[in-house]
């Protein structure tokens, strides 16, 4: 069970988190209650507003999960930076056929999205065609989808950023997906330049890239990343009032 730093008035003494199906991770923090800004639970929206991939990537390596992240590979489309969520996969191959049943599977995970899952479209980086566009994002939203990571292209790309529904991708085309792409299977493991998402895996994304929490650590990883960003908010104030990094790395072992 993760502890928290002691500053002033505020004791963050635990966190409990729990995977809990698509939907969030309820959790309790036990907090000094004469502190009225200390959180009483963590829900996915807290980890958008307060955690992003670079401490959870710490929190990840401590663990012995250094191969859990990429880089920016896959950049925000859509002028929202930050996403978190549940995976909700799909994968993509490219033909060069009249498809029998065109957009069969893509149109069932979208309509299969439950509230917090975020849409993972592995398609090998593919530029055949948009693969994800307006309409999917309309649809998936209605559903609860909270944004959508495509290793590949996408379009309406002006239209998303109206939304402002998150969208990471590694490019963009105008060509519809109709006898160039389709999903060849949903809520399966795939992989995107070698990192593996699972159904019902925490991704988050931002502008340093993604990193996928596995769910059977994401307690403890969400834990000791929740701990070492109240620790780096102590060490930015030691530095801000004169000390130097060298000091404040002796005295708090936080960089």
């Amino acid at each position: 069970m993760p502890h928290f730093y002691t500053e002033d008035s505020l004791l963050l003494t635990a966190v409990f988190l729990s995977y809990s199906n698509h939907h969030s991770f309820p959790a309790t923090v036990k907090t000094d209650p004469n502190s009225p800004t200390a959180p009483e639970t963590i829900t996915l929206d807290m980890v958008r507003e307060h955690l992003f991939t670079a401490v959870i990537s710490d929190a990840l390596d401590s663990s012995g999960y250094p191969e859990q992240s990429l880089p920016n590979l896959l950049l925000p489309m859509t002028g929202t930076t930050r996403l978190a969520g549940r995976c909700r996969t799909t994968l993509w191959e490219d033909i060069d056929f009249e498809d029998p049943n065109p957009y069969e599977l893509e149109l069932k995970a979208v309509d299969g999205c439950h509230p917090e899952d975020v849409i993972i479209a592995a398609a090998e980086g593919s530029t055949r065609s948009g693969i994800w566009g307006e309409l999917l994002s309309t649809a998936a939203r209605n559903r609860g989808c909270v944004g959508a990571i495509v290793h590949g292209a996408v379009r309406d790309i002006e239209q998303m950023r109206e939304m402002k529904f998150p969208v990471f991708a590694s490019s963009a085309c105008p060509y519809d997906s109709l006898n160039r792409q389709r999903v060849t299977a949903i809520d399966v493991p795939v992989t995107i330049a070698g990192l593996t998402f699972n159904p019902g895996d925490l991704v988050i994304a931002d502008e340093d890239g993604l990193v996928v929490v596995p769910s059977e650590v994401e307690r403890e990883i969400i834990g000791k990343a929740w701990e070492k960003v109240h620790a780096e908010s102590v060490t930015r104030d030691a530095i801000r009032e004169g000390m130097t990094a060298t000091e404040v790395y002796q005295k708090y072992g936080v960089l």
